[in-house]
């Protein structure tokens, strides 16, 4: 699929083109909607992504022209914006964008909407070829966007680890078990709680997909980002004239998209107080309204909450309803954080060395037992998605067969992780302290390099000011470090 980018941020838009190349996609790109317009009718795109706020023809003006030209329809335009403009992200949907992402771009939810577009252009592309070719095409199209599908899910699930899931600890495995046998029953909601990147959006995708051959669709809203009015009109959707400015056909709301499959409120801890009654309704009548609507809506939908709050307590600080809580609260998980499940922590970082040295070409395939420690030392308060992080983080910037501690960047409370020394050898204020024993300067002044660059994130400008060295000297010594490793 070709799709065209948009945006008049160089960095932004370099990021989100070489994301979607390795997602298999072709990229064009244009700094500005006239360039944009200029390559539209040069050739059809059918997805194009673009920022709303750019000088001249912004992303709304550039929505209204393609959506005016005959091919507009079968083009899926997705705008990105920051929280600021959420108004115009609403106005966008109403005049028909296909969906809108908030800045800055998180890669999951990109490559989810990227595959959902790709689904909806494969049934167009079968829908125009039963109608030109039926007898002869029906069969032939139908195989062509199966296999289009597999293949984008599949690539779905590689980014988001689906069916990779690391279960290292008994706790784990209970958690894993839990979400196969809540896949089993749609009817029963899950809340599911855990700390911020212990894994609750992951755990959710499992209890939909179980085994990834489910087809249904998963739809997600968060909470905390919607203010009540939005938030309404985003879940239940709304009728023709609802309120000015409303499409005049009305809008389905993430309710009718997720008919069949599973709806999950993330942050939902975080939802506007004067939505949960009406939440509380669709889980206990299985129906709703639209707004301006009068016409009950069967509300054939599993629902799955997450939140990094204690809902119990905000019950009893009167922020989120009781009755809310212990209907959301049938089906229950738990994620413990990762300081507590201490045993899962090599095992994780092995799986995601693996992961992100296959991803970008390097030799890293064991963790040293010098790596080990710190890891296990260190008290992760960003959990699963800190160790992620760090772990990727080196991949980038160091290749070698083993993961030392030297490579790992890891921060807690402002300090960094530092190499390790032989017992004795201290970097003092003044006087200089030696080691009674002879011992190796040069590869002492290595893990001071090491270190400072750990210290300032691979910052070699930052690292050679903090050592008092000009930058083409600490270079060179950094180069020859890396090197000799």
């Amino acid at each position: 699929m070709n799709i065209l980018l948009v945006d008049d941020d160089t960095g932004s838009r370099t990021s989100v083109r070489k994301f979607l190349r390795r997602q298999g996609y072709e990229v064009t790109e244009c700094s500005n909607g006239e360039e944009a317009l200029a390559a539209y009718a040069e050739e059809n795109f059918p997805m194009i992504l673009t920022d709303i706020k750019m000088p001249g023809i912004t992303g709304i003006d550039l929505l209204k022209r393609i959506k005016e030209l005959p091919s507009g329809s079968y083009t899926d335009i997705v705008l990105f914006t920051g929280h600021g403009s959420m108004e115009s992200a609403i106005e966008a949907l109403r005049m028909g964008a296909f969906d809108y992402l908030l800045k800055p771009i998180n890669i999951q939810e990109l490559s989810i909407i990227a595959e959902k577009v790709a689904e909806h252009q494969g049934l167009l592309r079968e829908n125009r070829r039963l109608t030109d070719h039926f007898d002869q095409e029906v069969q032939a199209a139908t195989q062509e966007t199966t296999k289009e599908i597999s293949r984008l899910r599949q690539l779905v699930a590689q980014s988001e680890g689906i069916g990779k899931i690391g279960v290292f600890d008994p706790a784990m495995e209970n958690i894993y078990k839990q979400a196969l046998l809540y896949h089993q029953d749609r009817s029963i909601p899950v809340l599911i709680q855990g700390e911020t990147g212990t894994g609750k959006e992951m755990v959710a995708k499992l209890i939909h997909y179980a085994d990834f051959n489910e087809t249904t669709p998963f739809v997600d809203i968060n909470c905390a980002a919607l203010t009540p009015t939005l938030f309404e009109s985003e879940l239940f959707g709304y009728e023709a004239g609802s309120f000015t400015g409303g499409l005049s056909k009305g809008q389905k709301g993430k309710l009718d998209l997720a008919v069949g499959g599973t709806l999950f409120l993330d942050e939902v801890g975080e939802m506007p107080i004067e939505m949960q009654a009406k939440l509380l309704r669709v889980l206990q009548e299985k129906e709703y309204y639209r707004v301006g609507g009068l016409k009950k809506i069967k509300a054939d939908v599993r629902i799955i909450c997450a939140t990094n709050i204690n809902l119990a307590q905000a019950v009893e600080e009167k922020s989120f309803r009781r009755d809310l809580f212990y209907r959301l609260n049938v089906g229950q998980i738990l994620i413990p954080p990762l300081r507590e499940r201490p045993e899962a922590i090599v095992p994780l970082a092995e799986m995601f060395l693996h992961r992100f040295s296959t991803q970008k070409g390097k030799k890293f395939s064991r963790i040293s037992d010098q790596a080990a420690k710190a890891l296990l030392s260190h008290s992760w308060p960003g959990n699963i998605r800190e160790l992620q992080n760090v772990i990727e983080w080196s991949v980038f910037m160091f290749d070698d067969t083993e993961l030392c501690s030297r490579h790992l960047n890891i921060v807690d409370s402002g300090n960094c992780t530092l190499p390790a020394v032989e017992e004795g050898t201290i970097l003092p204020e003044a006087p200089v302290i030696l080691p009674p024993e002879p011992f190796n300067l040069e590869e002492y002044i290595n893990n001071i390099i090491y270190a400072a660059l750990k210290m300032h994130k691979g910052n070699k400008s930052a690292a050679a000011a903090y050592l008092g060295l000009s930058r083409r000297s600490f270079s060179y010594r950094a180069e020859k470090v890396l090197q000799d490793t």
